[in-house]
């Protein structure tokens, strides 16, 4: 296959790139697209050295069978006729497809069916709600879920492949005695949380917690879910954590849902208390 990824450059680009190569994806060629800020770079994929090609409105996706979006929504919205009037299938890291009823918006572990049902674009949804409802789909199986409440505690990696670098720099100057610099988040986070992440609409919710009951309900064909949902920015380089608690139709038992967690695809259950064996971001980070 003929595979494009755009935003090559970015924290999501480089994941793809690794994913690509670690899981042997069939590429006979890959191309790789960035800004005026990334063209040029090159990247080792394979073995061979791949330039960053600038992106623009041509025909560089002729042939093109499959491209990974990861450049921010107004990119994608912008680019999204051109990147798919010649066939190629768009798959979009960012948020400007996910409500929209003709775009799929796929977890492949709960809904992979619903990809069938494309017209070029195929939506990847918020990361902690890909967490959160692959951690709970298991349950859903046994019984209907009618409404969740959820904390996230999101690794800074989240914000971009700035995120760590701050983070790295502010716990390095913090170690130094020196002045401690916020560009890519608000406040200081190094030694710190920060409960926002996204902007605060009218009810008070910001638009990441919005997600999770948005997105929700469209992953799992659930149009009355409920959620609850509180966000918080941690000190974490990689890895979100999160909290649930879900109400569902019927009664279950612990152990129902302990065994439906763990044998739910995409999961592994880690719960001994007594040996002290808990999920933690250091242990899944990279995975």
């Amino acid at each position: 296959m003929k595979v494009a990824i755009v935003g090559a450059s970015g924290a999501v680009g480089q994941e793809f790139l690794r994913v690509l190569e670690e899981r042997n994806f069939p590429i006979d060629e890959l191309l790789l697209f960035g800004s005026s800020r990334s063209a040029g770079r090159k990247y080792t994929f394979r073995g061979k050295e791949i330039e960053v090609k600038l992106l623009q409105h041509n025909d560089d996706f002729k042939g093109v069978d499959i491209a990974f979006t990861s450049a921010g929504g107004g990119t994608s919205k912008e680019f999204a006729e051109t990147i798919t009037k010649h066939g190629a299938v768009m798959i979009d890291n960012s948020s400007a497809f996910r409500m929209d009823p003709d775009v799929p918006l796929i977890v492949p572990e709960i809904n992979g069916d619903d990809a069938k049902n494309h017209n070029g674009i195929i939506s990847n949804p918020n990361c902690s709600t890909i967490i959160t409802l692959v951690a709970v789909n298991g349950i859903n199986q046994l019984s209907k879920i009618t409404s969740m409440v959820a904390s996230t505690y999101q690794a800074v990696s989240g914000a971009g492949a700035a995120g760590p670098v701050e983070l790295e720099q502010q716990t390095r100057a913090l170690a130094e005695g020196k002045p401690v610099e916020c560009k890519t988040f608000p406040y200081q986070i190094a030694a710190n949380l920060i409960p926002q992440i996204g902007g605060f609409n009218d009810d008070g919710y910001t638009t990441e917690e919005m997600k999770m009951q948005n997105e929700g309900r469209k992953i799992f064909h659930l149009p009355e879910l409920l959620v609850s949902c509180t966000c918080v920015r941690v000190p974490v380089v990689r890895s979100h954590s999160i909290m649930a608690t879900v109400r569902t139709e019927k009664k279950l038992t612990v152990d129902q849902v302990k065994q439906a967690i763990a044998a739910a695809p995409g999961c592994v259950l880690v719960d001994d208390p007594a040996e002290k064996r808990y999920p933690m971001p250091l242990e899944t980070s990279d995975q």
